[in-house]
């Protein structure tokens, strides 16, 4: 253990001192239920969740290298479409083949891969007994122009269930002019997928650009969290959120909104490096609420992680920025997320252009 924290230090460099030693001061972890191996008879059995839901969610954790620890790393795969086949995968092109996507989340020993139903169900009989699958049926197709926000239904989850896939996910878009529908048919969907013994998994993300203000409100604590605690309202089994970087997006929209969860938050701002320190530190969105001031990233991500049903639902992380993840910043995102009782562990990589962590 003191070598592999060892080396958790030495990637993490000058913030690992205030990162492994930091204690979120919002939501006390006693009111969390946090991952374990007896997760899913700590926590699930005890929901609505049929016989089969359950053997479909422990197929997931009880597989690859985080096996039975309740901890998840699912490789997600879908940026063909979300962003377009040519730009995701031309810098290497052996993963336009669907079977490079499997072989990449098997050789990075990862709990699932998520991808498309096309993807999946094109090596379907080969791998989908190696891994568990999980079939993403909505997208936002990325031609249309002006680009609108909106996922569309590419796949039933009766086609999932039949190549042998132990969940399906989907993307609301909360905020968005279509989200109202967007919510009623993936809320439709995923009772289907429980009657037919599926996992479900939500992305949920925001879109309106009346959240871009005086700072981009996409990733505010209060308003991720609350779009969080709307994806366990339809029944998602696990929510995928990106981690917050700042806060106050409600009191922002207008005063009398909401009452920010207490966080430990000091207001508006996550503190933690921040555009002063993050962005010139690692380049783009990485470290850009992570570092050594204060580092209420870890409380902002513990509110997350309470709104779905005080982690009930495990909140699954990552970051999906253009360009991937790389080891530093995986470790450090997986380190703030760690004392915040939050579930996950990032994907092996967000873009197949590198090789799994």
């Amino acid at each position: 253990m003191s070598t592999t924290i060892g080396a958790i230090a030495d990637t993490l460099g000058g913030d690992a001192k205030s990162l492994l030693e930091y204690r979120c001061k919002g939501i006390p972890k006693e009111r969390l239920h946090l991952p374990g191996p007896d997760v899913v008879d700590r926590v699930w059995a005890a929901s609505d969740r049929t016989t089969p839901v359950l053997r479909s969610i422990q197929a997931m954790i009880g597989h690859g290298r985080l096996a039975g620890t309740g901890y998840l790393s699912i490789l997600p795969v879908d940026q063909g479409i979300e962003h377009s086949a040519g730009a995701s995968f031309a810098r290497n092109p052996a993963y336009f083949d669907p079977e490079s996507i499997v072989k990449l989340a098997l050789e990075g020993g990862c709990n699932a891969v998520a991808s498309t139903l096309g993807v999946l169900g094109a090596v379907a009989r080969k791998y989908a007994h190696k891994i568990p699958f999980l079939v993403k049926f909505n997208h936002n197709e990325f031609l249309t122009y002006p680009n609108k926000f909106d996922q569309i239904f590419f796949a039933r989850v009766k086609q999932a269930r039949d190549m042998g896939a132990v969940a399906v996910g989907a993307t609301v878009y909360f905020g968005s002019d279509q989200s109202a529908r967007q919510i009623i048919e993936v809320s439709q969907a995923f009772e289907a997928a429980h009657e037919m013994g599926l996992a479900t998994v939500l992305w949920c993300y925001l879109r309106n650009p009346a959240f871009k203000m005086d700072k981009d409100y996409h990733l505010s604590a209060d308003l991720t969290g609350q779009a969080n605690h709307l994806g366990v309202t339809i029944e998602a089994d696990i929510i995928k959120q990106k981690l917050p970087e700042n806060n106050g997006g409600y009191n922002a929209r207008g005063p009398g909104r909401a009452h920010l969860l207490r966080g430990g938050l000091g207001g508006e701002r996550l503190r933690g490096g921040g555009e002063d320190r993050g962005r010139e530190q690692a380049g783009g969105r990485d470290g850009a609420h992570l570092g050594t001031q204060g580092l209420p990233a870890a409380d902002g991500r513990g509110d997350q992680a309470a709104q779905p049903h005080p982690g009930r639902l495990p909140l699954q992380g990552g970051d999906g920025g253009v360009g991937g993840l790389h080891l530093g910043r995986s470790v450090n995102v997986a380190t703030v997320s760690a004392p915040a009782g939050s579930r996950d562990m990032v994907p092996a990589s967000a873009w197949p252009s590198q090789r799994p962590l």
